[in-house]
């Protein structure tokens, strides 16, 4: 029997270090096989996916603002407004991805569903622009704007865009803590991958959008809107066919409950057991393991939500009978508590960091219309003036490939230690600082720009559009310390089952960041074009002050940076339970004894 023994042990210990520690499974719901599954063979198509899925996606983004205005008609607040509202839609599609990824579709079918929506939206707004919106033919340029559409088309269009915002927005999430899912972060060198494939999945949603931005932005900004469009459609569905390839390699975790009746649990049972002591360090309260997602240690602080995972007289007795399970709407677990207390934490942090977004949103409304009145001419070409991106795009990723792939290593190699880098939180307030410098400098350019502006009441300037390079250059850099902070930040500090809505939060600032984007400018245009005024933001910027825009927008992202600093300082990592090799084998012993018994 001992030899028996010895042998069923091996056994289970050989296929338990072949198999990831971490719950992942393989495409037939097996545990997935380390060798075969996962690591960077699984990620690498999701890295060029999400490369081609952005390409599609921002081959749309980069030039809204102009075909609001050259196709349909609208003034420069309008087309900004038009723009920041459909962007905060996109990003606010990312909570309703990751809430749907984590607790009913998983991460694949989520990718695949909204992958397939966004490639309807990118085929109806292609269709819809060549047969309903470019008349007469060769309008829809600077200069040469579309005549008046019916309401009908209009509605078209809007139902076209938003539905690749939904595609792209509720995809996102997903697809990046999939990516993040192909990597056992029990496993060192795996870990360290982990973290690796944040700035790279960044590094691919920039040269996406840097190909977006200078070879469709050329296209669509010299009035060849259908061909760009058309472009776009052929890039989401080769991203599609991507994707779908790599189907045998992904390894998948197992969806969990629903986090919303979860929170409401644990707010109801705090409510019933409102006169009851709450015990000091959390002594004697429900802990148990639920499935197979680790335990979160308890913490101090919000200890209302403590009284949820009290154990009253009645519910001891049935605990100890084993007569029933307890009430979920009466007794919760310390892990189940933990979560709410882990979400409520990251509030405040988010919060802070969604006038990052307020920026970028800037950058590609204001700084594209700025820039869309300079003198754009380099030798017989003329630039497009949303093709500036290029410089935030390249880099960013310039940054974020020279810190992980020659920096580090290269110190690491001369002093033959690991550096100590700046935290997550330390990282974005780094990158917050940046983009009140980057305001600065922008409204600093938008003074020399009216300095040369036209005196004949036409919207141009003969300052050269090059002038804008410092503006996007400091917003690259600030990216690449903030949204891959952020996303590592959101994901690790997010409970086991919630990953993906940690990536939502992460990807939601946007949203947010959308929407206060277009309540500061329309609060702005309202206060400053009364008594005949024409506005900060006018019509003709060469009659406004976007200058003063920039430099308020400057104020309130420093009075913001005040708020984060507070928020960092007083933040609480979670601590989670870890996987160890003794809870496997506990568990393989336990299978053992069982089929014994048998």
């Amino acid at each position: 029997m001992a030899s028996k023994v010895f042998e069923i042990d091996s056994h289970d210990e050989e296929s338990t270090s072949l198999c990831t520690k971490d719950g992942s499974v393989d495409c037939y719901g097996k545990p997935a096989i380390k060798s075969k599954t996962g690591g960077w063979r699984g990620a690498s198509w999701l890295l060029v996916n999400q490369f081609l899925v952005t390409l599609a996606f921002t081959g749309v983004e980069v030039n809204l603002v102009l075909f609001a205005k050259l196709v349909l008609r609208q003034s420069n607040a309008e087309s900004a407004n038009t723009f920041s509202t459909w962007m905060g839609t996109t990003y606010f599609f990312s909570l309703i991805g990751a809430f749907l990824s984590d607790s009913y579709l998983g991460r694949y079918i989520t990718c695949i569903i909204f992958q397939i929506v966004l490639n309807i939206g990118l085929v109806l707004l292609s269709l819809s622009t060549h047969f309903l919106l470019l008349k007469p033919q060769g309008c829809g340029k600077i200069g040469f704007l579309c005549e008046p559409h019916s309401p009908l088309h209009v509605a078209i269009l809007y139902i076209s865009i938003y539905l690749v915002a939904l595609g792209n927005g509720a995809a996102d999430p997903a697809l990046a803590t999939f990516g993040s899912d192909q990597f056992d972060e029990q496993e060192s060198k795996e870990e360290k991958s982990k973290s690796l494939f944040f700035s790279y999945f960044y590094v691919a949603l920039n040269l996406g959008s840097l190909a977006a931005e200078t070879v469709l932005a050329y296209i669509e900004t010299s009035g060849n809107w259908v061909l760009g469009f058309w472009i776009c459609v052929g890039c989401g569905g080769f991203s599609f066919l991507v994707f779908m390839a790599g189907t045998l390699r992904y390894r998948h975790m197992k969806t969990t409950r629903n986090p919303i009746s979860r929170f409401a649990q644990v707010f109801v049972s705090s409510v019933k057991k409102i006169k009851l002591q709450v015990p000091a360090n959390g002594e004697g309260l429900y802990d148990v393991r639920e499935g197979n997602d680790r335990k979160m240690h308890h913490t101090k602080g919000l200890m209302f939500f403590d009284r949820a995972a009290i154990i009253s007289t009645e519910e001891e007795h049935k605990l100890l009978e084993k007569s029933e399970n307890p009430n979920p709407w009466s007794l919760c677990t310390v892990t189940q508590v933990e979560e709410v207390k882990c979400i409520l934490r990251l509030l405040p942090v988010w919060l802070c960091t969604i006038f990052s977004s307020v920026i970028f949103i800037q950058m590609l409304s204001l700084f594209v219309e700025q820039g869309s009145t300079m003198d754009r001419k380099i030798y017989k070409f003329e630039i497009p003036p949303a093709s500036m991106t290029a410089f935030d795009i390249i880099s960013t990723s310039l940054f974020i490939m020279l810190f992980d792939v020659l920096i580090v290593p290269l110190y690491v190699k001369i002093v033959k230690r690991e550096p100590k880098v700046p935290s997550e939180l330390q990282r974005i307030g780094i990158g917050l600082s940046i983009t009140i410098l980057a305001l600065i400098v922008a409204g600093l350019v938008e003074r020399k720009r009216l300095e040369f502006a036209s005196s004949d009441g036409k919207e141009t300037s003969s300052l050269s559009i090059f002038w804008q390079i410092p503006q996007y250059v400091l917003v690259g850099v600030a990216e690449a310390f903030i949204y891959v902070a952020q996303m590592n930040f959101f994901t690790s500090q997010a409970p086991d089952g919630l990953k993906s809505l940690g990536m939502g939060l992460s990807m939601s600032t946007s949203a947010v960041g959308s929407y206060v984007a277009d309540t500061i400018l329309s609060v702005v245009m309202k206060i400053t074009s009364t008594h005949g005024r024409h506005g900060w933001v006018s019509p003709n910027l060469n009659e406004g002050h976007l200058d003063w825009f920039f430099f308020l927008s400057a104020v309130l992202t420093g009075i913001n940076f005040a708020f984060y600093i507070v928020c960092a300082t007083r933040y609480k990592v979670v601590e989670m339970e870890k996987r160890d090799e003794a809870e496997k084998e506990e568990e393989i012993l336990t299978r053992f004894d069982s089929s014994a018994e048998k």
